[in-house]
């Protein structure tokens, strides 16, 4: 394959040599997102290669969801959104994988899609260290995820 896949490529590594790694599911594996002015969002895709979801085997797409539903409620738990937004997308990586972006009380734009605002600030560098979060914040902010899913009993591989 000349273009690998990024999200196969994560999936088949170590969960402790992944940047910023939340968890391991049985179907999919849970990465917080580079955008924390969101903070929470996290990025989860499934461990099996497909162009679209409905080309996952049942138990797959299945176990995608139950791990979504999962990413969810810790971050709910965690973090106490006023909302959160599920996006599966696809139009850059064509590999199933969903994106939660938790909707603070405050955000400006809540009722705009997250995209509006990362697409308008993306190109200005000095605007990119609000929407990233520093390493410590991200740190704080796995292990909070982490802990919050233990917790909770959430399966892991």
């Amino acid at each position: 394959m000349s273009n690998p896949c990024p999200f196969c490529q994560q999936a088949a590594a170590p969960a402790d040599s992944l940047r910023d790694h939340v968890w391991s599911f049985p179907h999919a594996v849970s990465v917080l997102g580079r955008w924390q002015f969101y903070h929470g969002y996290c990025v989860l895709f499934s461990r099996s290669h497909a162009r679209e979801p409905d080309e996952l085997s049942k138990a797959e797409r299945d176990g995608l969801t139950e791990s979504m539903w999962w990413m969810a409620r810790a971050i709910r738990e965690a973090f106490a959104p006023r909302k959160l937004n599920y996006e599966l997308l696809g139009n850059q990586v064509e590999h199933p994988h969903w994106h939660v972006f938790p909707r603070l009380a405050g955000d400006p734009e809540h009722l705009k899609p997250a995209w509006v605002r990362i697409d308008r600030e993306e190109g200005h560098p000095g605007l990119l260290p609000g929407l990233e979060g520093n390493q410590a914040s991200r740190s704080a902010t796995i292990a909070t995820l982490k802990a919050t899913l233990a917790r909770l009993g959430a399966p892991s591989a």
